[in-house]
């Protein structure tokens, strides 16, 4: 150690290394972006040379770095450059947001926002082309929603993608009707991509541009790290930030079900590529959402008898899909919301298991996930940990979707967002945000995690409070079970000797306050292997 040139020492700090060993240190010492040495200020200040920056943490709490294990990179991007409608309180303040934009975009251009939800609504009913050809009569107009499950579009749109009375639906979605059976600009699940693969795409400069504005916000946040969920053109403009020294985030990105092929075709593995851009997993969807009620059940929706949801594959095509993929080296991840859907992919894995067993692959070999976990029936309660099945959960969508979980699906509710059963059965969790469907700020997970509440106190004692997790659980989840999921449990997650020095400084310690507090926290600077990418010291 003594021929070491150490680059950088930050002591006199509140150290949580999250290492059982050595779970709290006073300093550590950096080279080369990675952490060398912890332990006590003597012990680590003895190893500075002459060119060693020292750092004075001034008592406060040094944590490791957070990482988002579940968000949608540039929906998210593009997200701060289009119509903001997140939770937009009333049907009129969506379509004046969209007016607003109309009057200083070109006639014919394309608008597009996202975030709007009808169950914050007065009435809930869902919106119609109509109500957006009286906002913009003269632009072709398409809304995601919140849940990234339903599309909203105006008459232009609809026209100009070729969506009229007699369109079929597409498999595994649906273009809602009105009572004339006319379009009524409302489309579900795969019937969303009618209109979405019709508005030009931006340039891979322009999602650079974008993503560049995000980067910053996250770092903000106290983000180190991604796993990413959107196409290859996300890919690309990562890979354009990384040849430019631009990229500030450590990144796993997902491959989608339409280049599963090319990628087995060029060789491709989960953990290709290296700490900063990796291969992770084949991503698919097994059913639709609960903001649509298009998530697939076991048993009807609460006051809708005839309503299971949707697959949105087939089991035996998802079988084939996750079976092919093992065989050439990629683990899989796949978004099951409902608990039918939940049980057809613990069907599914459950047999590539097996498959893998007879073939000397192991479960540390192929790290398969499920995506939400958002409800799952008893009965499949114990078969994640069976399987070895990581659970890539959001904490924050329990507090968010509390009220439609109780309106849907009533008592079965206690096995929704329930990471607390899986982790007393040693399930792995990678906890994300699902950004931009909510915030990606880590410190509103945890504060869900670990409250079970809203920003605002709701429900006062918390939703199912038993279900809560303690904050070394709602830490892990954001540090050390992503760092699994990814092959990189040896390199992020803690901060210890081998371990990237990816960290985040706080004005708090997390574990001595009071857990609604959680969200006044404020983030003092991000670190990104060595390097302050946001405020610092």
């Amino acid at each position: 150690m003594e021929n070491l040139v150490i680059d950088r020492i930050l002591h006199n700090g509140k150290i949580i290394t999250l290492d059982p060993q050595q779970p709290q240190v006073t300093a550590l010492a950096i080279r080369r972006g990675e952490i060398v040495a912890v332990g006590d200020d003597v012990q680590i200040l003895a190893l500075a040379g002459r060119g060693t920056i020292r750092e004075n943490l001034n008592e406060r709490v040094l944590i490791p770095g957070l990482t988002d294990a579940h968000i949608h990179w540039e929906w998210t991007s593009k997200g701060l450059q289009s119509v903001n409608l997140f939770e937009v309180p009333s049907k009129e303040e969506a379509l004046r947001r969209v007016a607003e934009r109309a009057a200083n975009t070109p006639a014919g251009e394309w608008i597009t926002g996202w975030g709007w939800t009808q169950e914050v609504w007065e009435d809930r009913s869902f919106p119609t082309a109509t109500d957006l050809d009286r906002a913009a009569p003269h632009h072709p107009v398409y809304l995601s929603a919140k849940s990234g499950h339903a599309g909203w579009a105006n008459s232009l749109a609809l026209r100009l993608s070729g969506i009229e009375r007699s369109t079929a639906h597409p498999e595994g979605g649906q273009i809602v009707h009105n009572e004339q059976g006319e379009p009524s600009g409302l489309l579900l699940e795969t019937a969303m991509n009618l209109v979405a693969e019709r508005i030009p795409p931006l340039s891979p400069e322009r999602l650079v541009e974008a993503m560049l504005q995000a980067q910053e916000l996250a770092l903000r946040s106290g983000l180190t790290g991604i796993h990413d969920f959107d196409n290859p053109s996300c890919l690309v403009a990562l890979q354009i930030l990384r040849e430019r020294g631009q990229l500030g985030l450590r990144v796993v990105k997902q491959i989608n079900r339409d280049w599963l092929e090319p990628a087995i075709a060029s060789g491709l593995r989960s953990g290709f590529g290296d700490e900063w851009l990796r291969i992770g997993a084949l991503k698919l969807f097994a059913d639709g959402a609960l903001g649509p009620r298009t998530a697939y059940m076991v048993d009807p929706y609460e006051g809708e008898p005839e309503n299971r949801g949707i697959s949105v594959l087939d089991k035996e095509e998802m079988l084939e899909l996750v079976s092919r993929a093992s065989q050439h080296g990629l683990a899989s991840t796949i978004h099951a919301i409902g608990d039918r859907a939940m049980r057809d992919v613990l069907d599914v894995f459950e047999q590539v298991r097996q498959d893998e067993a007879e073939q000397g692959i192991t479960p540390a070999q192929r790290r398969h996930r499920i995506e939400h976990v958002q409800i799952i029936h008893p009965d499949d309660k114990d078969r994640l940990a069976e399987l070895k099945i990581i659970a890539s959960m959001q904490p924050i969508h329990a507090t968010s979707d509390y009220e439609m979980a109780t309106r849907y699906w009533g008592a079965r509710s206690y096995w929704a967002y329930n990471a607390r059963y899986q982790a007393d059965q040693g399930v792995v969790l990678a906890f994300g945000s699902d950004s931009p469907v909510e915030p990606f700020d880590p410190l509103k997970g945890i504060h869900a995690a670990v409250t079970r509440q809203r920003a605002d106190g709701t429900p006062e004692g918390g939703w199912y409070p038993e279900l809560r997790l303690t904050m070394d659980e709602a830490l892990r989840g954001f540090t050390q079970g992503p760092a699994y999921a990814a092959g990189l449990e040896h390199r992020l997650g803690r901060l210890m000797p081998g371990y990237c020095a990816d960290a985040v400084l706080l004005d708090r310690d997390l574990y001595a306050i009071e857990p609604q507090t959680i969200q006044e926290t404020q983030v003092l600077g991000t670190m990104v292997g060595g390097d302050w990418r946001f405020g610092g010291v």
